[in-house]
């Protein structure tokens, strides 16, 4: 099946009108996701932060480079107080490298949380495909202590869009990994930036 970025590359005469291509169909994309999801993603986190609780995020590969960067701009670009308290599953590789080969990859998230997690903290979990076995037990064990579930999510949202407690969808084609992410990273600075400039007009009343 031939994906929306091979056909764009198949029409277009060069760099220039792919590039314009491109950018026109990651427009559709994200002009396709329900921005209500977005409000409750932007709520969850209040909610997280209100209550003195813990946000973990986790995802795999170009997804656990978004979880990394949305940690920090969370925590340090919202410049919220109190502080959001995030935690990037991602990105301490003694762990993951520990846990992979005495366990299974399979653990590297799930047995994080249940080192850190408490009830009431909020797991985002990032991917794409929304079927990655580390993902989808980390999300299980979540919901059954607990922890409140959050999924971004591409192509038809797999497993993770069923079973998080909520979430923001990316519809795009099965194996367009490119948009979806490119798509996932644009929520990151949404997101923030909201947060960030609801702190600010906060601060000015």
């Amino acid at each position: 099946m031939m994906d929306n970025v091979q056909k764009l590359f198949g029409d277009s005469e060069g760099v220039e009108d792919f590039a314009r291509g491109y950018f026109d169909y990651v427009g559709q994309v994200t002009r396709s996701i329900d921005v209500g999801e977005i409000e409750g993603c932007v709520s969850a986190l209040l909610k997280t932060q209100t209550q003195g609780r813990t946000v973990y995020v986790i995802g795999n590969g170009g997804s656990a480079s978004t979880a990394s960067h949305f940690a920090n701009d969370l925590a340090i670009g919202t410049r919220s107080i109190p502080r959001h308290s995030v935690v990037s599953l991602v990105d301490n590789v003694s762990i993951l490298t520990a846990v992979g080969n005495d366990y299974s990859f399979d653990d590297v998230f799930v047995r994080q949380l249940q080192l850190l997690a408490n009830p009431g903290d909020l797991l985002l979990a990032i991917s794409v495909s929304g079927n990655s076995p580390n993902i989808m037990n980390a999300v299980d064990w979540a919901n059954e202590n607990g922890v409140r579930t959050m999924g971004w999510t591409g192509f038809d949202g797999g497993e993770l869009r069923k079973r998080a407690h909520a979430g923001v969808h990316v519809p795009t084609v099965p194996g367009e990994y490119g948009p979806a992410e490119d798509a996932h990273m644009l929520l990151t600075h949404l997101v923030c930036g909201y947060l960030f400039q609801a702190e600010k007009a906060k601060g000015l009343k």
